[in-house]
């Protein structure tokens, strides 16, 4: 038993979390029971704990504890993802600080500082989890480039090829010249950004007329190859087959038709750019134009750039603008905003570019996903992202699936000659020679003759696998473990990544296993501040995770997240939050405490209003767990701990313990103390899921545990029976008692004095309440009265009616003049409000709400008075 004053949180969660670890509570094994499980959302292996980590994993914990005290078989599993682009910009800046250039360094050499760094500081997120609390299976821990997992995603990848889903196409891809790969379209953030549309004259070919085409980027006229106009355009007709001349290039370019252009956009003529443009491309496609394409990798500007050669594009934009302006080529320059694609990752500008990429046909295997989610297979919650998710799946288009990296998985494809379509697909090297002998019909080929693919693929690609690949089932389909936990039960993630990530499971769950891979997707909202901005670095609103763990404590963070995070809805974080959180856990310590500090006499007989009180919270609490199990059935994880936070924190401290609490310096009964310690229980089981440390400590202190005993493996509380007649019954006991209080507060009443409380009893209380109210009210009688009592101060509760008298208790002259005064001031005020609702003006044109505003102050004046005018003919008849 413990007799520490104040709680320790920093002491408490070093210790049962090392004593959770080290009796393996979070470990879990197939056995006969029903399984529940959970993956988590692998963060990258780059990051460390911030804001939305908490909330999610909070989240997770939170229903991975209570499906364990529930008796299910829980496991959750975690891990970290490789994060191709961001890890590999880590590696490439701290090469860079190291004099090291990556571009000197051969793919091995490089794999070999990645792995070194991610050694050295990958996984710090996971260690920061476990001082959140998250009871995570440790063991199972799974890595997306480990051995086994990148075995999974090669299968997977060869298997799709080898069904004609896979396949290599030159297609127009984002460009993220800074981390210098593809992007898919969902990686591709589109910003608001304001900008200028430039006007350029082209001058036409053997006349003296030119054309004027408005551009947002003047920096592409240099490889532009036609000037194209809507063939019903009659401002143009006469222009189609003639050549234009691109300013400054001096190239000859043709004027061409087609229904794409808009005659109502800029001046309705469009200049092409087959090379730097998806929709110029399709329309070059179309009309067979030439492709130049103006800019490296890196988005500076190629030969054809003329003398910008080198220079990059947003610097060629300032700089051809001058000289086009010089030449005369500039009409004119206006503001414009416009939507940018930028980088999810670097946060660059992307540049269209044509490359050869290896794609994915999304369009077939979308259908059994669309199908799952339609009919609630697979359930999103918040329901209104269905819309969401149904306007991207059913507008899929091609998944670009690899990146020009060196860290990730290398695509398995070996080519045995210089044309596009010169490779094989295959597991290994030596596989790759057979294949490639077989289908050239040359058995001279080895494996020196062979070239493997230099791309990684998408890291999705990995992460899309996760809840079948962390159990092994892409090298083991029929394996124990991913038949018995597969498919999981719930996914917490955001709705950031409900496309990303969310569907891409649910294709391959069905595509892999024809079976989803999870019943729910909980889709959290975004942690904001409380200016409702997003938080982030470059805002420098976002707090130091493990700082507010340090000072509110883990428990006390949890609460506070969860307090207000409705799933779906944002956040809006505040930092008192947490403190609340804390007090919460202090208001459960010093409960503990107080009850451990009662002189505990066995031969005392239990009094009849400690069996009422605890009748009650029974009864109570059981009212409480039928909400509560409601609210964990539709997930809504805040309301659950809010109607938790409530039982515990009014009605078990504020009223329960106050209710059984003896008199000072007196002893308790033992059957009372021990009836109490298990209500106690019974909150604390409650309370775990979401504060593990604190419910742990007073679980231990209460009585000496073997481990098989401990909370974390306990059992869920059970619901109860509901007596309503009871519970009626107390809210009414409690208004009574509740009334005395007040009465005693505004007359200052001393609390030691004891007094009598006389009642009209038209709810026809029982009088076995009588001695509780007593108690609590530090009453010396309660009798029944027919009619009002002079000289007393009266409150009603429901139709019953309460008179405390108050001669002898207070200065009944000082009392008669303060209700004159605050009767004065109620007249006054009621008369202002009656002036206003008898003004005609005012009732014509004020709002209704407005109206029905004023006319509840007026009959809250009204009873006012009328309650003080009893009050004074009280006490002064």
């Amino acid at each position: 038993m413990t007799k520490a004053s104040k709680y320790d949180s920093k002491t408490a969660e070093e210790k049962w979390y090392k004593y959770w670890m080290e009796n393996d509570f979070f470990t879990s094994v197939p056995d006969d029971r029903e399984s529940y499980t959970i993956v988590i959302p692998p963060p990258n292996v780059t990051g460390v704990l911030h804001m939305g980590h908490m909330l999610n994993n909070t989240i997770q914990d939170v229903l991975i504890r209570r499906a364990r005290l529930k008796g299910y078989n829980a496991c959750w599993v975690p891990g970290t993802d490789h994060a191709s682009i961001a890890t590999e910009a880590k590696v490439v800046k701290k090469l860079q600080e190291q004099g090291i250039d990556k571009n000197g360094l051969t793919r091995e050499e490089f794999l070999e500082h990645a792995w070194q760094w991610t050694h050295e500081y990958g996984g710090i997120i996971l260690e920061q989890l476990k001082k959140l609390g998250a009871s995570c299976d440790w063991s199972r821990t799974k890595f997306t480039l480990d051995d086994d997992m990148s075995a999974s995603v090669i299968k997977v990848f060869i298997d799709l090829y080898n069904k004609g889903l896979i396949y290599r196409g030159y297609r127009m891809v984002n460009w993220d010249p800074v981390a210098q790969t593809t992007l898919s379209d969902e990686e591709v953030i589109y910003e608001e950004r304001n900008g200028n549309l430039f006007y350029l004259e082209y001058p036409i070919k053997g006349s003296s007329d030119k054309v004027t085409i408005a551009t947002t980027r003047p920096e592409t006229i240099l490889g532009d190859t036609a000037v194209c106009v809507n063939p019903a355009d009659e401002r143009y007709t006469h222009l189609i087959g003639n050549t234009v001349i691109v300013p400054i290039v001096n190239r000859e370019i043709p004027v061409i038709a087609d229904d794409y252009v808009d005659v109502e956009f800029g001046t309705g003529c469009l200049k092409i750019t087959p090379a730097h443009d998806e929709n110029d491309k399709k329309i070059g496609e179309t009309h067979n134009l030439e492709v130049i394409d103006i800019f490296n990798a890196d988005a500076t500007l190629n030969s054809f750039g003329l003398h910008y050669e080198g220079l990059d594009r947003f610097e060629v934009r300032k700089q051809i603008s001058i000289e086009l302006e010089e030449k005369g080529f500039l009409v004119k320059k206006e503001n414009h905003v416009h939507k940018v694609g930028t980088s999810e990752r670097t946060k660059a500008v992307i540049e269209p570019r044509l490359s050869d990429q290896w794609f994915l046909k999304m369009e077939e295997l979308a259908q059994p996903a669309i199908k799952a989610v339609k009919e609630d297979i697979v359930e999103l919650l918040p329901s209104k992202f269905k819309s969401t998710y149904f306007h991207w799946m059913e507008n899929v288009r091609d998944w670009n699936i690899s990146r020009q990296l060196v860290w990730g998985q290398r695509i398995p494809a070996y080519y045995y000659g210089d044309g596009t379509d010169d490779f094989v697909v295959a597991s290994s090297v030596e596989e790759a020679v057979t294949l490639s002998r077989k289908r050239t019909n040359d058995n001279t080929i080895t494996e020196k003759d062979l070239r493997q693919e230099s791309d990684v693929l998408d890291t999705w690609f990995s992460s899309w696998l996760w809840p079948i690949s962390v159990f092994n089932g892409v090298l083991e389909p029929e394996n124990e473990e991913i038949n018995y936990y597969y498919p999981t039960r719930d996914l917490v993630t955001g709705p950031d990544i409900l496309f990303f990530w969310v569907a891409r499971m649910i294709v391959a769950g069905y595509e892999l296993r024809d079976e989803k891979p999870f019943d729910k997707v909980y889709l959290t909202g975004l942690v904001r501040d409380k200016q409702r901005r997003k938080m982030s670095k470059s805002l420098g609103n976002s707090p130091d995770a493990l700082k507010l763990l340090e000072e509110y404590s883990a428990d006390g963070v949890r609460v506070g997240l969860l307090l207000s995070s409705a799933a779906g809805n944002d956040l809006m974080f505040d930092e008192d939050l947490c403190q609340q959180g804390k007090n919460f856990v202090n208001k459960m310590w010093n409960a503990f405490r107080l009850t451990q500090g009662w002189e505990v006499d066995k031969q005392l007989p239990q009094p009849d209003y400690a069996a009422q009180g605890i009748a009650w919270y029974r009864s109570r609490f059981a009212q409480a767990m039928e909400e509560i199990e409601d609210h964990y059935s539709k997930y809504r994880i805040s309301d659950v701990l809010m109607a938790s936070y409530k039982l515990i924190w009014d009605d078990f401290c504020g009223w329960l313990l106050e209710i059984i609490k003896p008199a000072y310096q007196q002893p308790i009964d033992a059957q009372t103390l021990a009836e109490v310690i298990d209500l106690f229980e019974d909150n604390l089981r409650l309370m775990h899921p979401f504060t593990p440390f604190i419910t742990e400590e007073i679980w231990q202190s209460i009585h000496n545990r073997q481990p098989s005993e401990a909370l974390s493996i306990n059992t869920w509380p059970e619901t109860g029976t509901i007596d309503q007649d009871l519970l009626t019954d107390f809210e009414l006991v409690k208004e009574a008692i509740s009334g005395v209080r007040k009465v005693r507060k505004e007359k200052q009443i001393s609390f030691k004095n004891e007094i009598d409380l006389l009642v009209i009893n038209n709810e026809n209380l029982s009088s076995a309440y009588d001695e509780l109210i007593k108690k609590m009210g530090n009453i010396t009688s309660i009798k029944i009265v027919e009619d009002q009592v002079a000289g007393a101060a009266s409150y009603r509760v429901r139709s019953n009616e309460y008179f405390v008298p108050l001669e002898g208790n207070i200065d009944t002259a000082a009392e008669i003049e303060k209700l004159k005064a605050e009767l004065q001031h109620a007249q006054g005020f009621l008369m202002s409000v009656q002036k206003k609702l008898s003004n005609e003006r005012f009732m014509a044109g004020a709002p209704e709400q407005v109206v029905a505003m004023e006319r509840k102050k007026e009959a809250d004046a009204l009873a006012k008075i009328e309650t003080i005018q009893s009050s004074l003919t009280a006490l002064e008849s």
